[in-house]
């Protein structure tokens, strides 16, 4: 990981993902915006979610494309996300909540330099 990269992943959310690319595949991650379900970053096997011109590809977390909505970016331009793992229920769509887990995205502010 370096500091340069807009998304990285801590090791239990890379941990998490092997394991749910062993299950389904190749995966893909998509970063919303809006309150609740729809702030978390959401894991999908690939191809399931159309992206559209409104997406943004933000870069790669253990080997799968990571994107966000144009609008939440402009939001976040200024941060790196840190895709991190919880327990407890997250979106009845990502692939993580049939197991009792959630990814959630922290982030930290780059610095002059980085950006």
């Amino acid at each position: 990981m370096t500091a340069n990269e807009k998304v990285i992943a801590t090791e239990a959310a890379l941990a998490l993902i092997e394991q749910l690319k062993a299950e389904h595949g190749a995966l893909m991650f998509h970063q919303s915006g809006g309150c609740c379900d729809g702030s978390t970053p959401m894991c999908f096997p690939e191809g399931e979610l159309i992206i559209g011109s409104g997406d943004i590809k933000l870069g790669e977390i253990g080997g799968c494309s990571f994107y966000i909505s144009a609008a939440q970016y402009e939001y976040w331009k200024h941060t790196q996300l840190i895709i991190d793992v919880a327990s407890g229920p997250g979106n009845d769509f990502s692939l993580e909540s049939a197991d009792g887990l959630r990814f959630l995205s922290r982030s930290r502010l780059l610095s002059e330099h980085e950006v």
